[in-house]
């Protein structure tokens, strides 16, 4: 299957016509829309949703992935087998932390596409791409080093709000698995306790948990906690 993960928004034409290319140049392969609101220009916090997203996706898949405000710039295209998995999109950062959590990565970069719109890669440049991989032809691009791509400064975990769902419930960059003794989730003067899931607690009581994607995760019961607790993507967490 090919995957999409992109900032372009439901609104609008952009995803429409990127789908449109895949399904004409990777005929009967399925094509899931599995994020399409990550939050607008914020590649270190869709690098962060990215594995979380994408590590139970069977080998084989392909992952078109755009958060792209560089588009039409210096920055080169790639695309990256990590796991079995491909990451198709910008060589902007968006796939370091896939490719560093990986124990086996091959990482290319893409030739330019001179008659590619400078302000759409999505379509022009990248879709193409991830067509082509999907339906098992090889990659054409040329064999770059993982380790000049995936930056020693870009921090394991964010601890921060990467993203706020439609239920007003922040997701953070921060993998469970690195609070796990961790008792209090500190936010906006607020000290949330640890809660298994939202019927473990009162109705608009607010609590931290660990998500169906391993993230650490702030909500309330039967409430907005983005709301409630004053939330935006960017606000700081700190975990005690």
């Amino acid at each position: 299957m090919i995957v999409l993960f992109t900032d372009f928004g439901l609104e609008g034409p952009y995803l429409g016509q990127v789908q449109a290319v895949l399904h004409q140049q990777a005929p009967g392969i399925p094509v899931v829309n599995l994020f399409s609101d990550l939050p607008p220009f914020d590649i270190e916090a869709a690098a962060c949703l990215l594995p979380a997203c994408t590590d139970r996706l069977p080998p084989g898949t392909v992952c078109l992935g755009v958060v792209d405000p560089g588009v039409g710039g210096a920055r080169p295209g790639c695309a990256v087998q990590a796991d079995g998995r491909w990451y198709v999109g910008p060589d902007a950062g968006l796939f370091t932390l896939v490719a560093r959590r990986a124990s086996a990565v091959a990482w290319y970069t893409l030739p330019a596409v001179p008659d590619a719109a400078p302000s759409f890669h999505g379509r022009d440049v990248f879709a193409p791409v991830a067509a082509r991989l999907a339906r098992g032809a090889p990659i054409d691009g040329e064999r770059a080093s993982p380790g000049e791509r995936i930056d020693p400064d870009w921090p394991d975990d964010l601890y921060r709000v990467v993203y706020i769902d439609r239920f007003g419930n922040a997701i953070t960059g921060v993998r469970a698995a690195m609070a796990e003794a961790a008792a209090v989730l500190e936010v906006n003067g607020r000290s949330l306790p640890k809660a298994r899931t939202f019927s473990a607690v009162a109705e608009a009581d607010a609590f931290w948990y660990t998500n169906s994607s391993g993230l650490v995760e702030i909500a309330v019961n039967r409430g907005r906690a983005n709301a409630v607790l004053g939330l935006q993507v960017g606000t700081p967490v700190s975990l005690a």
